[in-house]
């Protein structure tokens, strides 16, 4: 009965008025301080390399608004190239806002990329928000409803795949059979509070909305276990990825591992002399080709290959090292590179932080017994 009554909705009403990020901070201010702090708030003007790579993709299209700004008012004006992005235009700049997200009927599934499928607001009523809570409140803005979509496929609206138009994969995170509880589980833990400032039911939690991510220091220490072992001049480092997506999802970023033996305080041997990619198996990254040429923006890209990990598996490295001794200190960590640096070069990206290497997680060993 609820689904042909969302499908009602969806088919058989027109377009209502827009609730901006900011209209939700007044009954759901946790929660909007939440979001502020996450990815999901960042849009076109505020997210440097998105921008840059979206403008390298095309100077007049942007066909990234379906995910990026999927609640412009203009949307098939910026996917055709009629439009372009407008800093003074609230559903421009409002990035992945609650709206959006709350009004999202089903996921319609495509091989190039899934279709976030919107429920017709009725013009001239309170527009009707989805959600996961049993029994929501409602509020004088908006009606509540609880849509199975929020814990199956919601995600993957978004989160799914991205295919160019030549077929490419450029992006992977979910594989068909997933569903959004998994992404819910990890990236929106329950924390303490209520969802409203007036906690009406007295809720004792909610769903975080910082979309907790990579760029989270304790929480991408979480998604890879890390083990060692060594026998005279040979070291084996085994992988395990935790998570519910493959270890490098998105083409700009790079992950690696750096290994180091220690010797009295110095270092005798690394696994690669400069460059992280010099080791190839310990790297992980998309690469792209343009009819046999190597490019860095996959939007044209002919073809592609990435060198990964996927989701709950295992990785062994193998490495000849120099004869280890007593004492001798082995620090293996897994780092994360935001902006690869070639990627960073091709779109001239003026924020050097994204190219800096930030740790994920390391583990040290003392070499105790030989």
């Amino acid at each position: 009965m609820k689904t042909i009554f969302l499908l009602f909705l969806m088919l058989c009403t027109i377009d209502a008025g827009y609730l901006d990020n900011h209209s939700c901070k007044e009954c759901h201010e946790k929660i909007y301080e939440e979001y502020q702090q996450s990815y999901h708030a960042k849009n076109y003007f505020t997210d440097e390399l998105h921008r840059k790579v979206a403008n390298a993709a095309s100077k007049t299209t942007y066909a990234c608004a379906r995910c990026h700004m999927p609640m412009a008012d203009n949307l098939k004006d910026l996917i055709s190239g009629k439009a372009r992005p407008y800093k003074n235009n609230k559903t421009h700049t409002d990035g992945v806002s609650c709206f959006f997200c709350h009004t999202i009927a089903y996921v319609k599934k495509a091989h190039r990329f899934n279709v976030n499928v919107k429920s017709r607001q009725a013009d001239g009523y309170k527009p009707t928000l989805y959600g996961r809570l049993v029994n929501p409140d409602e509020s004088d803005k908006h009606s509540s409803v609880n849509n199975p979509i929020y814990g199956k496929n919601v995600c993957s609206g978004c989160h799914s795949h991205k295919l160019n138009e030549n077929n490419v994969t450029i992006f992977a995170a979910m594989k068909p059979q997933q569903d959004s509880l998994e992404c819910i589980e990890c990236h929106m833990p329950e924390v303490e509070g209520g969802v409203e400032k007036m906690d009406k039911r007295t809720r004792g939690h909610h769903a975080s909305h910082r979309f907790l991510g990579i760029h989270d220091k304790l929480f991408r220490q979480t998604g890879v276990d890390i083990n060692l072992s060594v026998s005279g001049e040979s070291l084996d480092i085994t992988l395990y990825n935790k998570m519910a997506h493959p270890l490098i999802i998105q083409p700009a970023r790079a992950k690696f591992i750096k290994v180091q033996i220690r010797r009295e305080g110095k270092t005798i041997w690394q696994n690669y002399r400069k460059r992280p990619e010099d080791d190839k198996q310990g790297y992980f990254g998309y690469s792209f080709q343009k009819n046999g040429k190597k490019i860095i923006v996959p939007a044209t890209a002919t073809s592609g290959s990435v060198h990964n990990l996927d989701t709950k598996s295992r990785l062994t490295l193998h490495y000849d090292i120099p004869q280890v001794q007593k004492g001798d200190e082995i620090v293996v960590g897994l780092w994360v590179q935001f902006a690869k640096s070639d990627c960073a070069s091709a779109v001239k990206l003026e924020d050097k932080s994204l190219t800096k290497p930030e740790l994920i997680k390391a583990i040290h060993y003392t070499v105790k017994h030989l």
